[in-house]
């Protein structure tokens, strides 16, 4: 993102697109699995790919939060006060 803080908080607001679609092929894959019992080994490695590239954009986040971070001295996450993290005043 360039030291770009603008972009990079855009780039973080769409990581709930991505978890919101692995919501939805985790769903879609565990009814395939429930109808026919045949698919559960394709569908396992279907959901452990969608798992992995979930996991992906979350490392993007983090990296887009730490981008925010260096270039505005701002904490901006999501997830900062899970952290027990609190933006300074």
């Amino acid at each position: 993102v360039n030291r770009d803080a603008t972009a990079a908080m855009q780039l973080c607001s769409e990581d709930d697109i991505v978890d919101g679609l692995y919501d939805q092929v985790y769903r879609e894959l565990l009814t395939f699995m429930l109808e026919d019992p045949k698919t559960i080994t394709r569908a396992t490695r279907l959901i452990w790919v969608a798992h992995n590239l979930e996991r992906c954009a979350d490392r993007v986040t983090n990296i887009c939060e730490r981008t925010v971070y260096a270039v505005t001295g701002k904490i901006e996450s999501k997830h900062a006060s899970s952290y027990g993290v609190v933006p300074l005043p």
